[in-house]
Parts: structure tokens; sequence; C-alpha cells
């Protein structure tokens, strides 16, 4: 093992970003009640070109106006092949308080992605004596990003969660499918004349997965295309959170109490992972370096699994 310790991720609950278009204001005042714990005010797909400064005055001084209590708020740039990118930065963090938590970068295929928007907001920053510095979420949505998806999570101190863009990623790499998330019907293998489905995203979203976790910064599932397949959204989330992922987005409210749900620990995974720290407590005033918890042995690293469901749960107790 190397001797440079994993950095651990933003200490935050992240189990639902909830994303709505910056050119529907109606929407704003429900998504600060909702029960997401991330915000995601778009200014990207949903928008249209013809909307996007209203969109982008909308959103500056709904950062102000609403109450959005101690839930992350963050805003979804446009991409950098765009001429919306720099203005959607510029006015952001010029006109917006500091109440804004990140800014979500589309589309990012290289860590000089990264780099272009961190310079300009550092000059920003500078320039307006902004004293909170904004941070970085990036969206994994082509095959250059997959590939360059760890020094894209190592870009920047700014950086605090990637995510994988389904929908823009399965074009970039030519797949046949239009399914946003979710397992795919040609997608499947044969046994004994039974058809069963593989996820065809579990090896881009566990490259994601060991990026992140290897720098610092939050996994996060993307979307779920079809809102009205909660089974779906479920299977998917569980994969997800299987393999590390800390969130999954909702385009839709009805997915946040499925995301939530899925991404908080059980209360007696909770009750387990608390009596797994007492036995190996104990284990260790013994002098032992493992002990057996139930029929199975437990050991150093049963402790660092064990506190990442406690860390989970006393996020999700904690007052707000």
């Amino acid at each position: 093992m190397s001797f440079r310790t994993q950095p651990l991720p933003p200490a935050r609950l992240n189990r639902c970003q909830l994303f709505g278009p910056g050119s529907r204001t109606a929407l704003f005042e429900k998504m600060a009640k909702s029960a997401a714990d991330v915000i995601n005010l778009d200014l990207e797909d949903s928008v249209a070109p013809d909307d996007k400064a209203q969109a982008r005055a909308n959103i500056i001084a709904a950062i102000g106006d609403i109450d959005w209590g101690d839930k992350t708020l963050s805003v979804r740039i446009n991409g950098l092949d765009t001429p919306y990118w720099y203005r959607d930065v510029v006015d952001l963090l010029e006109q917006a308080g500091e109440r804004l938590d990140q800014i979500m970068i589309p589309k990012v295929g290289c860590a000089a992605d990264i780099y272009a928007v961190d310079a300009l907001a550092s000059a920003i920053e500078a320039a307006k004596g902004r004293d909170k510095r904004i941070g970085f979420e990036a969206i994994i949505e082509s095959a250059a990003g997959i590939c360059h998806v760890e020094e894209i999570a190592a870009a920047s101190p700014r950086m605090q969660a990637i995510s994988l863009g389904a929908a823009d990623f399965a074009a970039s790499m030519g797949m046949a499918t239009t399914g946003i998330g979710g397992t795919q019907e040609n997608y499947y293998m044969l046994r004994e004349g039974q058809r069963y489905w593989p996820d065809p995203w579990h090896w881009a979203q566990t490259a994601i997965v060991a990026a992140c976790r290897t720098h610092g910064v939050l996994p996060v599932d993307g979307p779920f295309g079809d809102f009205s397949d909660t089974d779906g959204y479920v299977a998917q989330a569980r994969r997800s959170a299987t393999l590390g992922m800390v969130g999954k987005w909702a385009i839709h409210p009805s997915q946040v109490a499925l995301a939530n749900e899925v991404f908080s620990p059980s209360h007696e995974a909770v009750t387990e992972a608390r009596e797994i720290l007492a036995a190996m407590d104990e284990a260790k005033r013994s002098g032992a370096g493992a002990t057996v918890y139930k029929g199975r042995l437990v050991d150093i690293a049963s402790i660092k699994q064990a506190e990442v469901i406690v860390r989970q749960a006393e996020l999700i107790s904690a007052p707000a």
C-alpha cells in the first residue's frame, strides 16, 4: 500500500442532486423546499439558446432571494465548446452572492478544461475580493473524459464531485442505445436459453469511483431518464451505491425520496457498523489485530468500512 494516505472527500451529504432549468423560476422555491441534499440550477441542456441570458439572470437573483437552507447550491454552466460558458462564470461570480457553493462543468474531457475554468474563477475572485472559493463539480460525458478521469479528479483543489452523464457519454462512445442509465435491451448474456441483463455503465462508473476516491472527490451517479420507472431507478441507484458512489441525480421530484433512501444507511447497517467498531476497539485493547463478529472475521479493513457507514449516519442526523 502506498505511504500516501487516501484523502477523504468533502464531508457533506450528497445523496440526491435535484436538477431544474434556470428558465423555469416557478420551480426554484419547490426545489429549495425539497429533501434533496444538492440543488443544481441548470444553464446548459435544459435551457434553449435564446433563453440562456435570462436563465442566468434568474439564477443570479434566486441565489440571493431564496432560502436554500443548508443545501449545497450548484449551477451547471454551459460547456467549454459553447460561446456561453465564460459569461456564465463571470456573471455568477461577479453578481451572485457567496451563497453559491459550486459550479458544475459539463462535458469535461481533460484536466485543461478544469484549468481553464479555474483560472477564470480565480481571477474573478481576486478582483472582486470574494472570501469564499467556489467549488467545482465535473460531468464525464465523453470517451476523452473517461480516458482522462483521474487527471480530471486531480486537476484542481476546487474539485468536489464527479458524475457520469450517460446520454452524451453513450453518444460519444457510439453506443447503440438511446436510454439514459439503467440496463439496455440488447446488452444481455444468454445462458441455457435465459437472458440476463448486466449493467453497461458499470465499467465507467467504476473508473469514476476509483479516480474520485484516489483524489478525495465525491463520486456521484448521474441521471436515470425514465422517471416513471421507479424500480429501474432504485436498481440503478443500488448498483451505484454498492460500487462506492455517494448519491444520484434526480431529474424529477419523484426521484428525490428514492435516492435519499438508497444512499442512506439502514438502521440495521448503522447498528452493525457501530458494533464492529466496538468489537475492534476491544480487540485492540487486548492486543489483537482482528476479531470475530457474528461468526465472521473483522480486521482493520472492516474498521474503515464501518467508519464510512457511521460517518454517513452522523451527517444525516446532524442538526440543520
